[in-house]
C-alpha cells in the first residue's frame, strides 16, 4: 500500500464494487464510500493513510472537481428568468444559514473562525431533488427556478466566508489584509468568468468543435481557475466553482460536457469522499454523537434555518405551501460545498473533529430527507385539483373513461432509418411506416439511410464494394418502401463517424425522429452505456428510437404495454408512440394500450386517485375508452411487475433512464437495459437524454 499503483488500484476497486452494495441496501453511494474509508483507514484496517502523496493529490482534485461540477450544472437560462427574486432569497437563505452557523459555535464557546467557519457551513446546500422535478415536468415553475438559482449566490458567498476565516485562521488578515484579500478575490473573478467565457466564445466561433480538444481546453480551464484562486488568497475550491459558471455559460450540451462530468463523477469525486472516510475515526464519532446537544442542534438549525427562508420566500412572493416546501425541499441538502468546506476546515486544524462527524450526520440526514419532500411535493405542485376517488372505484385497475381535454392534433413526421443489415430492414421500415402518418391522413415520409465509413473501408480494401453494397441496401428500401405504399426518400452518406453522420443527416433533413434496430440484446445494453447507439443519442436533435423485434412481424403488436415512470414529456412520447401504432394497426379495433404505473407503496388513496385522473386527461378523443387501460400497481419490484405484465402483450414500450446528480457519483440506472434482456416479448426503447 505504499505503492501509489497499489493505492490507485484499491481507490479504483473500492469506487467501482462499493456503491452498488450500498444501493442494495437503499442507502446513498456517498455513506458507502465513507464507510469504505473509515474501514481502509489508520483506525480500522490501515491499508491508506490521509497524509499519503498519492490521497492528497487525488482527494484535491477530487474536491475542486466537486465544485466545478456543481457550477457546471446549473441552469442558467432558468436562472435568468427570475435571478432578481433569485438574488433576494440567496441573500436570505445565506444570512440566515450563516447567522445560524455562528451563532452555535459561540452558544458552544467557539473562537471567532471556526464560528465563520460553521456559518459558511450552514449556508450552502446542494439541490439533490431537482431530477425528481425533471421528471415530473415542474423545472419551471417559479419555487424550482428560485431554488436551484439560489445555489449560485449562497455558494460563492459561503466560499467567500470560508476564504475569509481560513485567512484569520492563520494569523495573517489585517484589516489592510482583508482590504486587499477583497480586492484580489474580485479581480480573480472577474478576470476567471471574464477570461475563460472569451476564450471559450472564440474556439466556437472558430468551430473548434473536437470533443477530445474542448475537454482537455475545459480541464486546463478548471485547474488554471484553481491556481489563481489560490494565488489570489483563497481556496482552490472558489475558483473551481467559479470556473463551472464560466464554462458552463460558454460550453453547449453534448458529449464534451458529459465527459467532464463523467470523469468528475467516477474517478475523482469518489476518492475525494473516501479520502474524507479515511480522516474519520469511529471513537471519535460516537464521542460526537453521544454529545447529542451539539449534533442535534446543528440538525435542527440546519433544517430550521432553510424552512425559515423557504417561509420568507411564501411570504414575500405569494406562493403556496406546496411551493415553500418545494424550496425547503430542494435547499435543504448538505453535500457538495458543505463537505469540501469542512474537510478543509478540518484539514487547517480550524474545525474540531465534533464539527466534521456532524456535518457527515447532517449529510446523511439531509441528503435523504430532502429528496423524500422533494418527490412528496412535487406531486401536489403537478396536482390539477382535489380528487376524490369514491369507494366505489378500484385503483389497482381501471379503464381510461375518454375524459381528456381535447384531440391532439397528430403531426405527419420525418423518419431516418438507418439501414445495415439486409435482414432487419423490413422490419424496422415497417415499424417506420406506422408511425409516420399524422392527423387527417397527413402522411410522412421514410428516409432510408446507408453509411459508409472510407477509412474503415479502405482498411478492409473493399470501399467500392462497401459503396455498392449501401446502394444495394436503398435500393431494396425504395422496394420495402412501395410495397408498403409510404414516400421515402433514400440517403447515402460517406462519413468517417458513422453516430455522428446519423445525427447530422437528422438534422441536415429535418428529421423527427430517428428510429434504429438493436440487434442482439446484449447490444441495446451497450446502447444504454456506450458505443454506436449511444453516441447517436448524445449528438441527435431529435429522439432515438432502438427497437428489439426479432423475428416477430410488426402487423402482430395488437396489445402494446406502456410502463411509465411519471407523468413527464418523456413518459407521453411513449404513450404517443402506442397510439400511432394503434392508428396505424390493419385492424385498429382489436388494438389495445395498457397504461403501467409503479407507485411508491406509501402513496396514499388520494395520491392513487390524482394519479389514475391525471392518466385518464391523456385519453385523446374519438378513441373508444375501452381500448386503453390504466393499471397502477403498488411497489416495489417494479422490474418483476413489469416482465409479467409482459407475458400478455406483444409489444413493451420503455424509455432509457440516464441521469446524474451534480456530478455526485449518483450513477445512471441500467434498469431499462435489464427489462429489454428478461422481457418475454419485443420492445422499443425511446432515448432520454443525460440530465
Amino acid at each position: 500500500m505504499h505503492n501509489p499503483v497499489g493505492i490507485f488500484a484499491l481507490l479504483v476497486a473500492i469506487t467501482v464494487m462499493v456503491p452498488p452494495l450500498f444501493r442494495k441496501l437503499g442507502l446513498p453511494d456517498l455513506v458507502g464510500l465513507l464507510l469504505a474509508g473509515v474501514l481502509v483507514g489508520p483506525h480500522v484496517l490501515g491499508w491508506l493513510q490521509p497524509e499519503g502523496e498519492t490521497i492528497s493529490l487525488l482527494s484535491d482534485i477530487g474536491a475542486i472537481y466537486l465544485l466545478f461540477t456543481v457550477g457546471l450544472e446549473i441552469d442558467l437560462e432558468e436562472f435568468k428568468r427570475v435571478k432578481n427574486r433569485s438574488m433576494l432569497f440567496g441573500t436570505a437563505t445565506f444570512v440566515l444559514g450563516a447567522a445560524t452557523g455562528i451563532a452555535i459555535g459561540l452558544l458552544f464557546s467557539f473562537p471567532l473562525v471556526p464560528c465563520l467557519l460553521m456559518g459558511a457551513l450552514m449556508a450552502s446546500h446542494t439541490p439533490l431533488g431537482y431530477p425528481i422535478v425533471r421528471s415530473y415536468g415542474a423545472q419551471r415553475d417559479e419555487s424550482v427556478i428560485l431554488s436551484v438559482g439560489s445555489t449560485i449566490l449562497t455558494d460563492i458567498a459561503a466560499l467567500m466566508l470560508l476564504a475569509v476565516g481560513l485567512g484569520m485562521g492563520k494569523g495573517n488578515l489585517t484589516p489592510v489584509g482583508f482590504t486587499g484579500l477583497l480586492i484580489s478575490i474580485s479581480l480573480f473573478a472577474v478576470a476567471a468568468v471574464v477570461g475563460i467565457r472569451s476564450i471559450g466564445r472564440r474556439l466556437w466561433m472558430r468551430s473548434v468543435t473536437d470533443e477530445n480538444r474542448v475537454f482537455l481546453a475545459v480541464i486546463l480551464s478548471l485547474f488554471i481557475a484553481s491556481l489563481g484562486a489560490e494565488l489570489a488568497g483563497v481556496e482552490p475550491i472558489v475558483g473551481a466553482f467559479l470556473a463551472g459558471l464560466a464554462v458552463n455559460s460558454v460550453l453547449p450540451e453534448g458529449k464534451a460536457k458529459e465527459l467532464v462530468i463523467f470523469v468528475g463523477g467516477a474517478l475523482f469525486i469518489p476518492i475525494f469522499f473516501i479520502d474524507l472516510g479515511l480522516l474519520l475515526d469511529l471513537n471519535s464519532i460516537g464521542a460526537s454523537l453521544s454529545n447529542f446537544k451539539f449534533t442535534g442542534l446543528m440538525l435542527v438549525g440546519a433544517l430550521g434555518c432553510k424552512g425559515g427562508a423557504a417561509l420568507l420566500a411564501g411570504r414575500w412572493f405569494h406562493y403556496g405551501k406546496h411551493q415553500v416546501l418545494m424550496i425547503w425541499s430542494l435547499t435543504m441538502p448538505k453535500v457538495a460545498a458543505t463537505l469540501a468546506t469542512a474537510f478543509i476546515g478540518y484539514q487547517a486544524e480550524l474545525l474540531p473533529s465534533i464539527v466534521l462527524n456532524s456535518v457527515l450526520v447532517l449529510m446523511v440526514v439531509t441528503a435523504t430527507l430532502g429528496p423524500m419532500l422533494t418527490a412528496r411535493s412535487v406531486t401536489r405542485l403537478v396536482e390539477p385539483k382535489e380528487v376524490d376517488p369514491g369507494p366505489a372505484q378500484s385503483l389497482e385497475q381501471t379503464v381510461i373513461t375518454g375524459q381528456g381535454p381535447g384531440e391532439v392534433v397528430r403531426r405527419p413526421l420525418r423518419i431516418v432509418v438507418p439501414v445495415a443489415n439486409p435482414a432487419t430492414e423490413r422490419g424496422l421500415l415497417s415499424l417506420a411506416s406506422r408511425l409516420i402518418s399524422g392527423s387527417g391522413g397527413n402522411e410522412g415520409q421514410v428516409l432510408p439511410l446507408a453509411l459508409v465509413s472510407p477509412s474503415v473501408e479502405d482498411a478492409r480494401g473493399g470501399l467500392n464494394q462497401a459503396i455498392a453494397a449501401a446502394r444495394s441496401r436503398l435500393h431494396q428500401a425504395e422496394r420495402i418502401g412501395r410495397d408498403l405504399q409510404v414516400s421515402t426518400h433514400t440517403l447515402l452518406r460517406l462519413d468517417e463517424d458513422i453516430a455522428g453522420g446519423m445525427s447530422r443527416s437528422a438534422l441536415e433533413q429535418g428529421a423527427d425522429l430517428l428510429l434504429m434496430g438493436a440487434g442482439r440484446p446484449d447490444k441495446l445494453r451497450n446502447w444504454l452505456f456506450g458505443n454506436l447507439v449511444d453516441s447517436v443519442c448524445r449528438s441527435a436533435h431529435c429522439p432515438v428510437v432502438v427497437t428489439n423485434l426479432g423475428e416477430r412481424p410488426t402487423e402482430e403488436l395488437s396489445r402494446i404495454l406502456v410502463p411509465i415512470k411519471d407523468f413527464s414529456a418523456s413518459a407521453r412520447e411513449q404513450f404517443e408512440l402506442a397510439l400511432r401504432l394503434m392508428a396505424s394497426a390493419a385492424n385498429a379495433t382489436t388494438t389495445r394500450i395498457t397504461l403501467l404505473h409503479i407507485h411508491d407503496p406509501r402513496y396514499s388513496r388520494h395520491d392513487r386517485g390524482w394519479m389514475k385522473q391525471e392518466l385518464s386527461q391523456w385519453q385523446p378523443l374519438g378513441v373508444p375508452g375501452s381500448r386503453i387501460k390504466i393499471e397502477l400497481l403498488q411497489g416495489p419490484g417494479i422490474d418483476s411487475k413489469i416482465q409479467r405484465s409482459a407475458v400478455n402483450h406483444d409489444l413493451v414500450i420503455l424509455r432509457s433512464q440516464r441521469r446524474r446528480v451534480g456530478g455526485l457519483p449518483i450513477p445512471a440506472s441500467d434498469r431499462t437495459s435489464s427489462l429489454v434482456i428478461q422481457l418475454p416479448c419485443p420492445s422499443i426503447v425511446i432515448s432520454e437524454p443525460l440530465l
